[in-house]
């Protein structure tokens, strides 16, 4: 699988896609350019809200949200903590901004790649 980021009409859409190998991929092109339009339809209000998106590096639980919506943050900040295997793990902002929106709750659970946060 891979994670990509399409940007429609000025709104960005993450995706992720399936490569199958050359010959399926020749024979069922249009079936997978088909595919990804209902998964990205849901993470448009978040993509669109931020222009940096802080997505989880691992499945896991959330168990601590460090910051709020308006929020300034710098670069290496910790935004939220994901508990893995009994280990708490710290996601951190990639660079300076402010908070444009909080995806997750304490105690939600959380796929690899789910969007946390998003930033300006």
């Amino acid at each position: 699988m891979k994670n990509l980021r399409i940007t429609v009409n000025g709104t960005a859409y993450d995706v992720q896609v399936e490569e199958l190998g050359e010959a399926a991929a020749q024979v069922s092109a249009p079936a997978a350019a088909a595919a990804p339009a209902p998964a990205a339809k849901p993470a448009a209000p978040a993509g669109a809200a931020g222009s940096i998106v802080v997505k989880a590096p691992m499945p896991g639980t959330v168990v601590n949200v460090v910051v709020s919506a308006g929020q300034a943050v710098k670069s290496g900040d910790d935004l939220v903590f994901i508990e893995a295997m009994k280990m708490e793990t710290p996601v951190k902002a990639p660079q300076d901004g402010t908070v444009v929106t909080i995806d997750v709750a304490k105690g939600e659970a959380v796929d690899s790649g789910k969007v946390l946060v998003t930033l300006n």
